[in-house]
């Protein structure tokens, strides 16, 4: 690897006061959010951005909301690091502790085989304007989906070291690209001392992986299950040993157009799916729950039926409230949403709580917040 793209080693400089240059009217295109929301009820939100397309000059923003999304800042922090080295695909989590965590992947442009998690964290999020520790690299790859904390306490971290394959084969192709090849998976991150430290456990080695953006249940009979992108769709794989080994794995056992999808258990124990539902392409996001934990899928209301939605993350609160976010037309519109439903709206397949709204546009600046 050449030496200049060990820059992406770097810590990169974090804007604590982001001018015009962070703002959506700057912005040539933007997308690929995230959200969390704080015991406070304060949310935050991320999404990267920067340059004509992904590429050198990204960086990644948060906003945050202190009226239960009806309002939003302008950016009140920017990742953005020096040359020709990107921030991307931001990931948001509060810890079984209440803190914030905001990761990112950081790489010498588009990706220099290598990249890296990075992470910062934030105890007062409850704040408008919180205080962050210093960023650190915690692993190779790419992360862009939540932890899941087992019910042992043990933090589990969803990563992957992009690896390039033919899409017919599925076999490893030659790339320049490909310089890690024992971590060329969708791998699995462990901490169990609350985040100091993190150490890779195992991994999975699905066919017809897409970026994989692989994210983590653990099963009410004590195992894993591992949901990762393909062409086809989502693949699977089952662990017994909390991570460490896994099962055959299975692509394309769950419907989608080769995109990312979200995944977490609800306060009431049934898992919720936000995924393109009877859909050919990144159209009829829908979100759908489970009450078998995986094996039938049942509700389906659906969020957003146009062109071009699509990654969805997601956070429930205390009281019950799921809140999505997503992105649609990321060149065009450049449209943030949030849909905000409960449980029994999932159930019903349509709003009857009375508390759901959908399609709501994330505008930024409407408020200082």
């Amino acid at each position: 690897m050449d030496a200049d793209k060990d820059l992406s080693l770097a810590p990169p400089e974090i804007v604590t006061s982001p001018g015009e240059k962070y703002r959506k009217e700057n912005r040539q295109w933007q997308g690929i959010p995230a959200i969390e929301r704080t015991p406070g009820g304060r949310l935050w939100a991320a999404l990267y951005s920067g340059g004509d397309t992904e590429g050198p000059d990204n960086y990644v923003v948060l906003i945050t909301s202190g009226d239960d999304g009806v309002t939003w800042s302008h950016p009140v922090l920017a990742v953005d690091p020096p040359g020709p080295v990107r921030a991307f695909d931001p990931c948001l989590w509060m810890d079984p502790a209440g803190r914030l965590w905001l990761f990112w992947a950081q790489s010498y442009e588009f990706y220099d085989g290598r990249a890296g998690v990075w992470a910062m964290v934030s105890g007062n999020a409850d704040e408008a304007a919180p205080e962050w520790s210093e960023p650190r690299r915690i692993a190779d790859g790419v992360m862009m989906n939540k932890p899941t904390v087992l019910s042992t306490g043990e933090w589990l971290l969803p990563y992957a070291v992009w690896g390039f394959r033919d899409k017919e084969t599925g076999e490893q192709i030659s790339s320049e690209h490909n310089h890690l090849p024992a971590e060329m998976y969708a791998n699995v991150l462990s901490s169990k001392d609350q985040g100091e430290t993190f150490h890779r456990i195992g991994y999975v080695d699905m066919p017809q992986r897409s970026y994989d953006e692989h994210m983590l249940t653990e099963l009410k009979n004590g195992g894993l299950w591992m949901l990762v992108r393909t062409y086809g769709g989502i693949g699977e794989s089952f662990s017994a040993d909390q991570g460490v080994t896994w099962s055959e794995p299975q692509a394309d056992v769950l419907e989608g157009p080769c995109s990312r999808f979200f995944i977490r258990r609800l306060h009431s124990g049934n898992l919720l799916l936000v995924n393109h539902h009877n859909s050919e392409g990144r159209n009829n996001l829908s979100a759908m729950l489970s009450r078998d934990d995986g094996k039938t899928w049942e509700g389906f209301l659906l969020l957003d039926e146009r062109e071009n939605v699509s990654y969805p993350d997601g956070v429930q609160a205390a009281d019950g409230l799921i809140y999505i976010i997503y992105d649609r037309e990321r060149y065009k519109d450049k449209e943030i949403l949030l849909a905000v439903f409960e449980e029994a709206d999932v159930l019903a397949g349509q709003a009857v709580s009375g508390r759901a709204r959908l399609k709501v546009l994330i505008e930024e600046g409407t408020a200082d917040s």
